[in-house]
């Protein structure tokens, strides 16, 4: 079963950088849709990002555009959140997932029933 696996979380201060990486070994990510997520305390899972493995769709949630930054490496197998200009409202687990559905650029975010493979998430915590 395809697993993913998160990296490059940690303490960052506000207005700071943060990078994550999504990857899955063992897994080609072709033809899926991969989407970023996060949940804070006592939050719902929100959606915070998408983009495509064919083409290179991609969407944000309106709380994160301009700030955040999702690109991908095919050969690497690997798809990577900038996130600049931090706020303490961006701390959360954030999760990376997959799933195979149409998504074109800038459509709405897919909720999270539309994916069917998790990571186990990477804590970001923005704080001074």
């Amino acid at each position: 079963q395809l697993q993913l696996v998160e990296s490059g979380g940690g303490l960052v201060r506000p207005g700071g950088s943060l990078t994550l990486s999504c990857t899955a070994p063992g897994f080609n990510l072709d033809y899926y849709v991969i989407g970023w997520f996060r949940q804070a305390p006592g939050k719902e899972r929100e959606g915070v990002s998408c983009i495509t493995m064919i083409g290179t769709n991609i969407g944000y949630a309106d709380s994160v555009k301009g700030r955040f930054t999702v690109s991908k490496d095919n050969i690497k197998n690997t798809v990577y959140l900038q996130m600049d200009n931090m706020r303490s409202e961006d701390t959360a687990i954030y999760y990376c997932a997959a799933g195979k559905f149409t998504y074109g650029s800038d459509w709405p975010l897919q909720p999270p029933r539309e994916y069917m493979f998790w990571g186990r998430g990477a804590q970001v915590t923005v704080s001074s």
